[in-house]
């Protein structure tokens, strides 16, 4: 786990599942206010399952505010990452991604957030108190569904 002074945070942990699993609970929007350990994700429509780099999926916050994530990364089964920016809006440049590696035991899941493209000072304090042990609280909670098979 680290942060550095480069914007950039991350947390990993080793998953008891295969990455397939895993990644299918990451990929379906929907499924992911079911593991954010911010608490901060309210709902997304199911059918926005992400298949590509350019894809959008469109996400409300707890806050009531929505949200359009862009897809700048997708490799099935191993990562994906996207940039949010408020409805209508160009991203302001931070992002959140994940990477899967699959091992003997299961699969090694690193979440990251990187904010050194952030332009928007006013996003800047919420951005500085990202921690890896909240980016771990999310590894947690999607390690919890994976290893019990929870796609419901």
């Amino acid at each position: 786990m680290s942060q550095d002074s480069q914007r950039l945070v991350t947390a990993s942990r080793e998953i008891a599942a295969p990455a397939a699993a895993i990644f299918e609970l990451i990929a379906d929007p929907a499924q992911q206010p079911r593991w954010d350990g911010n608490d901060n994700l309210d709902q997304a429509a199911p059918g926005q399952r992400v298949n590509a780099v350019g894809d959008v999926f469109v996400m409300r916050n707890r806050n009531g505010g929505v949200r359009e994530n862009h897809v700048v990364d997708f490799a099935e089964g191993r990562a994906i990452a996207w940039l949010p920016a408020p409805q209508g809006e160009a991203p302001p440049g931070h992002l959140w991604g994940w990477q899967l590696e699959p091992t003997d035991g299961g699969t090694l899941v690193t979440h990251l957030y990187d904010y050194t493209r952030l332009y928007d000072e006013k996003r800047l304090p919420k951005a500085q108190a990202m921690t890896s042990e909240k980016l771990l609280a999310s590894i947690d909670r999607l390690a919890a569904l994976a290893e019990e098979g929870g796609q419901s």
